[in-house]
C-alpha cells in the first residue's frame, strides 16, 4: 500500500501529475517541432540532391528523426515543464497553501517524482523498442548519402577495419551468420607502409574455407597506374564476420541485449569495450533523469511570489539542469576515452546532481 504519509492527498496528487505530464508533454512536442523543421532544412537540400528522391524521402527522414529528437529532448522537455508548473503554482500561492496544510517540499514533490517514474519507464521501453532500429535506418542512409539502402536488419553502416598492414572500408555490413553480407566494400592493401592497390568491390559475402568471395571488382594499381575489372574474387582470408560488426558498436544502434553480446565479444577479440560498457549504463541512466528533473526545478516552486524571485529561482532551476546535461555528456565522453570507468561515468553525474538537488530543496524548505 502507498504511505500515506508519502502522498497525503490522492487529488491533490492527481492534480500535480496531472499537471507535470501536461506541461511536459506540451513542451516536447514544441520543441521536437521545431528542433525537426531547422534538421530537415538543414537536410533537404541533400536528399532531394539525390536522383530519384522526391518528397516521400523527406517524410521518411522525418518519421526516422522524430524518434531520435523526441528521447534526447525528452529529460530536458521535463525540465522546463515542471519549471513552468511550479511557477504557476508559485505564482497562485497554491504552494503555500500546501506548506500552510502541513505538506512538507519532499511530500510536495512525490507525486512528481511518481509520474516521472512512469515517464522514466516509458521512455526506456521506447528507446529500446524504436530509436534504436530508428537510428541504425537513419544512421545507414545518412552514411550512404541519401541512396537507397536495403531493408535489413543489423546494418552497420560506414565501417573501418585494419587487416594487417591493410585498411578496409565498408559502406554497410547487415545479416547473421551465413547471410553476412557487405556492401560497398574499399580494400586498401599497403606494403612497407606505402599504398599498393585500392580495390573497390561491389559486394563481399564468407565462405565455409575462411575466405570471402568478392563480386564486381575494380582495381588501382598505384605502381602500374593500372586500372582492371573483373566480376569475381577472393580475399580476406580469416577475417571474422564479427570483426566487421564489432568494428564500429554505436550504443544508439544497439539494443540493450544486443549491446551486452557486442561487449562479450569485444571482450573475448581482446579490443577496449569501455564506450560500449559506458553506452550501456548510459542506457539505463539516460531515462533515469527524468527523475532529477523535478529535484532541479524544486527550487522555483518555494520561497514567496511576492518577494519578486521568482524568475530568478525558475532560471536557477534551468541552469541546475543544463548543467546536469552538460556533466553526463562530458562524464559520458571521459567514460568512451576511457578515463573514467564506465559505471562513474553514467552514474557519477546523476549521484551527483541529485545530491545537489536535495541539498538546494532543503535549504529552500529551510
Amino acid at each position: 500500500m502507498i504511505n500515506t504519509d508519502f502522498l497525503p492527498s490522492r487529488r491533490l496528487a492527481l492534480y500535480m501529475a496531472r499537471l507535470f505530464v501536461t506541461r511536459s508533454l506540451a513542451v516536447l512536442v514544441a520543441l521536437v517541432l521545431v528542433l525537426m523543421m531547422l534538421d530537415l532544412l538543414g537536410e533537404s537540400g541533400k536528399i532531394l540532391a539525390v536522383e530519384g528522391n522526391g518528397e516521400a524521402e523527406l517524410w521518411r527522414y522525418v518519421q526516422l528523426r522524430l524518434p531520435l529528437l523526441m528521447s534526447r529532448f525528452l529529460p530536458f522537455s521535463v525540465l522546463l515543464g515542471t519549471l513552468i508548473a511550479f511557477t504557476a503554482l508559485n505564482q497562485h500561492s497554491e504552494v503555500i497553501s500546501m506548506k500552510a496544510a502541513g505538506l512538507s517540499a519532499h511530500q510536495i514533490l512525490a507525486p512528481l517524482i511518481i509520474a516521472s517514474l512512469g515517464v522514466a519507464a516509458v521512455l526506456f521501453v521506447f528507446n529500446e523498442t524504436v530509436v534504436v532500429n530508428s537510428a541504425r535506418a537513419v544512421n545507414a542512409w545518412t552514411d550512404n548519402e541519401y541512396r537507397p539502402v536495403p531493408p535489413e536488419t543489423g546494418v552497420v553502416s560506414n565501417v573501418w577495419l585494419a587487416v594487417g598492414d591493410d585498411l578496409v572500408h565498408a559502406d554497410h555490413a547487415a545479416g547473421r551468420g551465413l547471410d553476412f553480407h557487405l556492401e560497398g566494400l574499399t580494400y586498401y592493401r599497403r606494403e612497407g607502409g606505402s599504398l599498393t592497390t585500392i580495390t573497390e568491390i561491389e559486394r563481399a559475402v564468407p565462405r565455409a574455407d575462411g575466405d570471402w568471395a568478392f563480386t564486381g571488382l575494380r582495381t588501382y594499381d598505384s605502381g602500374m597506374n593500372l586500372v582492371t575489372e573483373g566480376a569475381r574474387g577472393t580475399g580476406l582470408s580469416g577475417v571474422e564476420p564479427s570483426r566487421f560488426l564489432l568494428a564500429k558498436v554505436d550504443p544508439t544502434a544497439r539494443d540493450i541485449l544486443e549491446l551486452r553480446e557486442d561487449i562479450a565479444g569485444l571482450d573475448a577479440a581482446g579490443r577496449p569495450s569501455e564506450a560500449a560498457r559506458a553506452g550501456w549504463w548510459h542506457k539505463i541512466v539516460a531515462p533515469l533523469s527524468t527523475l532529477l528533473m523535478p529535484l532541479l526545478a524544486a527550487v522555483a516552486a518555494f520561497g514567496l511570489a511576492r518577494s519578486g524571485q521568482v524568475l530568478l529561482r525558475a532560471v536557477i532551476g534551468m541552469a541546475l539542469g543544463f548543467a546536469y546535461f552538460v556533466a553526463d555528456n562530458f562524464a559520458l565522453a571521459m567514460g568512451n576515452a576511457g578515463v573514467y570507468p564506465p559505471i562513474v561515468a553514467a552514474w557519477g553525474p546523476f549521484l551527483l546532481f541529485f545530491v545537489i538537488g536535495e541539498t538546494v530543496l532543503i535549504r529552500s524548505e529551510e
